[in-house]
């Protein structure tokens, strides 16, 4: 399968078994075909692409910190770790807006925008080993979404990979919109 050969995939037993799991240890975890570790949208795409057109279960996962079992492996399911899609695109001080990758680890979003006089108040209980990208897949909130919200809040745009490998963007960078 060509999908296997790229430097980004692995089949390591070793390796497999060490991201079968997330935090949620009592929970049920299968044997997976594969990990996939992409670092941009583009390999990303080509993952679910390929699991698509062979009908393969794709199990996302970032620093797997969940406690609901949702990153364990299914058996037979290529795992889709986005750990190294961990870039800081952009932090726009006009717009009060960061571009981020979904491997950005939630305290070095935190404290990457501080420096700008910025504050990204949402700071679930992982949140020194969270992912963005999981803090949006759970809408995670923390001791400061009290007060200022949780992480749909905080949200203006995605670049969403669908199951096909199709990418799309959804929403605006901007606060107000005039597009009708």
């Amino acid at each position: 399968m060509e999908l296997l050969d790229a430097d980004f995939v692995t089949t390591d037993p070793a390796i497999l078994e060490t991201y079968r799991y997330d935090q949620a240890g009592f929970c049920a975890a299968g044997m997976p075909l594969a990990l996939a570790r992409p670092r941009e949208t583009a390999e990303a795409a080509r993952v679910l692409r390929f699991a698509h057109e062979n009908r393969v279960p794709v199990v996302p996962q970032g620093t797997r910190t969940g406690l609901s079992g949702g990153a364990n492996a299914v058996d037979g399911a290529i795992l889709l770790s986005l750990e190294r899609m961990d870039r800081i695109l952009e932090v726009d001080l006009d717009n009060h807006t960061a571009t981020v990758q979904p491997g950005v680890i939630n305290s070095v979003l935190s404290r990457a925008v501080a420096e700008h006089g910025l504050f990204y108040p949402p700071d679930p209980g992982s949140w020194e080993m969270s992912t963005i990208g999981g803090n949006v897949a759970t809408n995670a909130g923390g001791l400061c979404c009290v007060k200022y919200g949780v992480t749909s809040d905080f949200v203006r745009e995605l670049e969403v990979v669908l199951a096909d490998g199709r990418v799309l963007r959804t929403g605006r960078r901007t606060a107000k919109g005039v597009a009708g």
